[in-house]
């Protein structure tokens, strides 16, 4: 790869979850899971893959996603607490920030700064690790 196939964040970029849940509430949306994150999350939970699906599983044309609370919370965030399935969650919210539509340009890298106080500080990750986020959020 030469120096001008490098992407804008080729120095990396920052970031330290305060788990604040600024990316988990309040709004609608979609946490896609498959099925090594499904067995993950019901063990965690201690509970049968049945159950955990009945509980907390919705289909969504072809795909899973995780339920949310009515308030549009997901299903596991508490306040007070934070993630409740925070070392077992998807790879969707393993990889948040770096996710292809965050790190597109510097523009939108700033636009998820506003919204994610953890973003733009703290740890440095690395080109190649980013990447290795970029390509586990898009399996």
């Amino acid at each position: 790869m030469t120096p001008s196939d490098l992407p804008w964040y080729k120095d990396g970029l920052s970031f330290d979850c305060t788990r604040c849940g600024a990316c988990c509430t309040g709004k609608p949306g979609y946490v896609w899971v498959g099925p090594l994150e499904i067995d993950r999350l019901a063990a965690h939970l201690g509970i049968s893959l049945d159950e955990f699906g009945s509980r907390y599983l919705r289909l969504v044309g072809t795909d899973l996603s995780l339920i949310e609370k009515p308030n549009l919370d997901c299903i596991f965030w508490k306040q007070g607490e934070g993630c409740t399935v925070y070392h077992a969650r998807p790879v969707q919210c393993r990889t948040w920030p770096f996710w292809p539509e965050n790190v597109e340009s510097p523009l939108h890298w700033e636009e998820t700064r506003k919204g994610c106080p953890g973003s733009g500080q703290g740890t440095l990750y690395t080109l190649e690790a980013i990447q290795s986020s970029l390509n586990s959020s898009s399996e």
